[in-house]
């Protein structure tokens, strides 16, 4: 699964150009979090759009969730994710895939414990005009 996922996420961006940047969505996002819109596809009533996502050294995506299902590569650096009771639910380095599962009972963090900026490729695979993200709150953890 992670060598289809990496060939996947690794091809897409080899074919595809810069369509448009942006910010990442999250709550709240830390500074200079962005992102980079790589491709986007509409099949049916699904929305398939890769982001390279970068986060700086001490920051984060701020607290969210997806309304579909999202894979993503970790190009550098190393990801910190946290679930919504504050508990580390996976640390992903260089060469490493995730996958996020969707709904508003998977709230997570992204975050950027490390001195290097964090790059990640993700695929979004969204019900058609849904949002790359939802916003949620801060779960109370010590850390954003």
């Amino acid at each position: 699964m992670r060598t289809l996922l990496r060939t996947m996420v690794t091809g897409a961006v080899a074919l595809t150009t810069v369509l448009a940047c942006g910010t990442a969505r999250a709550t709240p996002a830390g500074p200079g979090v962005t992102a980079r819109l790589l491709a986007e596809r509409t099949v049916g009533n699904t929305d398939y759009v890769l982001r390279e996502i970068t986060v700086p050294p001490g920051q984060a995506t701020g607290w969210h969730y997806h309304d579909g299902p999202l894979y993503g590569f970790v190009k550098q650096g190393t990801l910190s994710h946290f679930d919504s009771t504050c508990a580390s639910d996976g640390i992903y380095r260089a060469g490493s895939t995730i996958q996020e599962p969707a709904g508003a009972g998977n709230v997570h963090i992204g975050r950027n414990l490390g001195d290097t900026p964090l790059v990640l490729d993700v695929l979004y695979v969204l019900p058609h005009g849904a949002p790359f993200s939802e916003d949620a709150p801060d779960p109370g953890c010590p850390f954003q």
